[in-house]
């Protein structure tokens, strides 16, 4: 295994075969060879610590301390900040081959690769003064460096039990501002990377007088922050190694360097660049494609330990058929969705992008209970993968800012109205 990242040293290879055959910043575009580390990391270790971190409902650690082995904490830090610079639609695609091994390592990378991919590649195409981002690039530079050189995890705490998540109402989070940055005070539920991240990318609401959706601000709190406590149990129904419990912030100074975005920049950045919020979907996509490929090895007899063939029986064979075609349509809508993300989309790019999240999520766990009724009742044991699997797929369709109900209630408005329309015309 390569050695940890050092500062300046970006030497790390995604090669077991040859450890310096690559330099992080020949990687940019790489898709390949990242597709293939990763793969190779969930194949030979992901998968196989899956079930006890399921089991414990514990985080894992050890398959974040092997991503920072190779560099895969940087995918989506900016090339010029010494990352990998993997922009939004490859990211979606590598991360959906993460979610194939372990949804809950999936699923908090996906808070993790977030943060930067906000910061910078969404936050460029952005407006604001030349000023402002030139104050932006430096504070960008310290919390890349935190990724790049020390192996820094960043949490996307997000859900406080309010409408604020679906982006309705203000967060309930507040930072008053103060001499040298901000005072910070509020809670988050289901936080996940509890006790694991290094910095919470908290989202809060500038106190003032009268609040607004637009003050909003996005701040890196350190998780050894002076008020910064966690609380709660921690014990699911799935997704079980995401640990997220209830973070909460008692007069928590944030100074100005910590800022990840500036004033008013997130609000803009929901309004334009919705696709920011479809993260979520790489993780459930690749869990579908797992249910599929557990299916067909299970019938083939090439489940260790259950070496009896199934194959044979058109009933299964039906089945099959109709999964593998669920899996194409599934995929066909999430790659184009995701290869329309940009500043400003069309109206129907952005439908489009409700539509996949929908489907995503959906068929996510229609695949996993294709799989059990076609593979069986001894599928289900707790030995195998597809138990979890449709637990963990279970969740995708509750999970704020896009849950399912919220794009059908997008969808339907939307399509129906366009922008400033009312029924109360003359």
């Amino acid at each position: 295994m390569a050695p940890k990242p050092k500062s300046n040293a970006m030497q790390n290879s995604l090669s077991d075969q040859n450890p310096k055959s690559f330099k992080w910043q020949q990687l940019a575009g790489k898709y390949d060879e990242i597709k293939q580390v990763i793969c190779s990391l969930g194949q030979e270790k992901f998968a196989p610590r899956a079930h006890r971190y399921d089991k414990e409902a514990s985080f894992p650690f050890e398959n974040y301390d092997d991503m920072r082995e190779v560099g895969i904490l940087a995918m989506t830090v900016p090339e010029s900040f010494g990352g990998l610079g993997v922009e939004y639609p490859e990211y979606a695609l590598l991360a959906a081959e993460m979610g194939r091994w372990c949804g809950s390592t999936a699923l908090t990378y996906n808070m993790h690769a977030c943060t930067p991919l906000w910061a910078g590649h969404i936050t460029d195409d952005l407006e604001m003064s030349a000023t402002v981002r030139k104050q932006h690039r430096k504070k960008c530079e310290l919390h890349f460096s935190r990724i790049v050189n020390e192996g820094a995890i960043f949490a996307q705490p997000f859900s406080e039990g309010s409408a604020a998540a679906a982006g309705k109402v203000p967060f309930g989070t507040t930072a008053k501002k103060i001499d040298g940055g901000w005072l910070l005070n509020g809670k988050k539920i289901f936080a996940s990377l509890s006790g694991a991240a290094t910095y919470y990318g908290v989202l809060c609401t500038e106190q003032k007088p009268e609040q607004s959706l637009r003050d909003t601000l996005f701040l890196a709190v350190p998780a050894k922050a002076g008020g910064v406590s966690i609380e709660g149990p921690w014990d699911p129904i799935g997704m079980r190694a995401t640990v997220s419990r209830t973070l909460l912030m008692e007069n928590v100074f944030v100074p100005d360097e910590q800022m990840l975005m500036p004033r008013g920049v997130y609000y803009q950045a929901a309004s334009r660049w919705p696709h920011m919020f479809l993260t979520l979907c790489p993780t459930y996509m690749g869990i579908a494609q797992a249910a599929y490929d557990f299916t067909v090895t299970y019938l083939r007899g090439d489940i260790e330990g259950i070496p009896v063939r199934r194959r044979m029986y058109p009933t299964k064979q039906i089945t099959v058929a109709d999964m593998w075609i669920k899996l194409q349509q599934t995929w066909a809508l999430f790659k184009q969705a995701v290869s329309e993300a940009r500043v400003d989309p069309t109206k129907e790019d952005r439908l489009r992008a409700y539509a996949a999240q929908y489907t995503v999520m959906e068929n996510s766990n229609e695949m996993c209970r294709l799989a059990i009724r076609t593979c069986g009742g001894q599928s289900m044991l707790k030995s195998l993968v597809l138990e979890r699997l449709y637990r963990d797929s279970r969740l995708g369709s509750l999970m704020l800012p896009w849950t399912a109900e919220l794009c059908l209630d997008r969808l339907g408005r939307e399509t129906l109205y366009e922008p400033g329309e009312t029924d109360n015309e003359p």
